[in-house]
């Protein structure tokens, strides 16, 4: 789990590191962002990137941060798509960078 230490991440903290911490999953692994993080800024301040482009060997970080492009959608373990960038981050989130095998699930 991310720490005291500095991290690997693309975003750097430099202010409003007294806030709770918040526990979640990304690809199997835990992780903390703070109360308040989006679930791109809590991603980003731990790791370098989100997921791999779909088409190409590039890693994909966020483009636009506000919503309009597609470049950070993620998905929760139990399946659903959120974008990263205009996501509260709650505790106890399961994400990961690539859809599940079934998605986007059956359909009726």
């Amino acid at each position: 789990m991310s720490g005291g230490a500095p991290s690997a991440g693309r975003v750097r903290r430099l202010a409003e590191t007294d806030r709770a911490a918040l526990v979640f999953g990304f690809d199997g692994a835990a992780y903390s962002g703070l109360d308040g993080d989006t679930v791109l800024t809590a991603v980003l301040a731990a790791l370098p990137d989100l997921r791999a482009a779909e088409f190409g060997p590039e890693r994909r970080a966020g483009f636009c941060l506000m919503g309009a492009c597609q470049d950070c959608w993620l998905w929760q373990e139990d399946g659903p798509r959120l974008r990263a960038c205009s996501t509260p981050l709650r505790a106890g989130m399961r994400l990961r960078s690539s859809p599940p095998d079934d998605w986007p699930g059956t359909l009726p």
